[in-house]
């Protein structure tokens, strides 16, 4: 497939709708898939350094998994320059390991409705930051209505019953907040470096070499994994294979497409986990502030989405 065949068909709005969505489903199938993984591993609530190790060994086989896709579909894996494999190594440093860590904790100290709702910070970071750097993707009124409708909505599900005091734990929702920050940032890297490498390949290192340094750091610190059965083989196998492919489809939309376009459809993300975490961990899905939240994000990506995408046929461009 040629660039610009390529790029026709990974800007088309059906593409791009479909490819974000199934990319915010499985992250937001992420909340309660760790919540369980840790009760299956037995890993304790205060156990950071194991949780760490799991992380570590969800995304090095997530990393294995599109390597060894690359290569069976003939994508060269060692052509690259050692600059090139640098800033691969880099990105999993930030993007994989500092991330994960920030996010691993995180969701130890909050419940998965609550962080799975402040994750979706990482979509006004995203537009934000994406008008500093893109020349093309400036932010405009539509978008920072989008995102104040947004961030009161992350605001409300931080309010407790009485409506009076505000309940924000750093060790949770700070750290579930800096997870985002730093995802965001390393995506615009992210961007950049895939359009010199092959988007699968550059996911494919990034989340390996990343994976390794969380479970090296979590052994580091005395953490231990074990294995208790398939059940424990098969929540790990499969937050592995989300990770590979909502990671790799998130890598080559952004490729593609103005990051504003993409980034709004991490909104889905708390709709999901909210969805999933009540159904999985017996969570409150019905509490009037989570229903609120929920409207406020969703009347949130409608604004920013106003305004009008425009196709980046020259990869070039951005």
């Amino acid at each position: 497939m040629s660039v610009n065949n390529a790029a026709e068909v990974f800007t088309g709005k059906k593409f791009v709708f479909l490819g974000a969505t199934l990319c915010c489903l499985l992250w937001g199938s992420a909340y309660p898939a760790i919540k369980s993984g840790y009760e299956i591993f037995q890993i304790a609530g205060d156990d950071i350094p194991s949780k760490i190790i799991f992380a570590g060994y969800r995304f090095m086989l997530a990393g294995l998994f599109l390597l060894v896709f690359a290569a069976l579909t003939g994508k060269p894996l060692f052509n690259f320059q050692c600059r090139q494999y640098g800033q691969m190594a880099l990105l999993g440093l930030l993007q994989t390991t500092l991330q994960y860590t920030f996010f691993y904790i995180g969701l130890a100290y909050t419940t998965g409705v609550k962080g799975s709702i402040m994750n979706a910070t990482g979509v006004f970071f995203s537009v934000l930051l994406a008008h500093f750097v893109y020349q093309n993707d400036r932010t405009n009124a539509n978008k920072l209505i989008g995102c104040l409708i947004g961030f009161i909505g992350v605001m409300v599900v931080n309010l407790n019953e009485d409506m009076m005091n505000f309940t924000f734990v750093w060790q949770g929702d700070g750290f579930v907040i800096l997870a985002a920050f730093v995802l965001s940032a390393t995506t615009l890297y992210g961007k950049h470096l895939s359009q010199s490498i092959d988007p699968g390949v550059m996911t494919g290192y990034q989340l390996f070499f990343g994976g390794v340094l969380l479970t090296l750091s979590g052994i580091l610190t005395g953490g231990s994994l074990s294995f208790h059965g398939g059940a424990s083989v098969a929540i790990l196998g499969y937050l592995a294979v989300l990770s590979s492919v909502a990671f790799a489809l998130w890598s080559l939309l952004l490729k593609y497409n103005r990051v504003s376009m993409v980034a709004p459809f991490n909104f889905l993300i708390p709709v999901s986990g909210v969805v999933l975490s009540a159904v999985f961990l017996n969570e409150n899905i019905f509490e009037w502030k989570n229903v609120v939240a929920l409207v406020l994000v969703c009347i949130g990506i409608g604004w920013v989405n106003k305004t009008r995408g425009v196709r980046v046929i020259n990869t070039r461009q951005a």
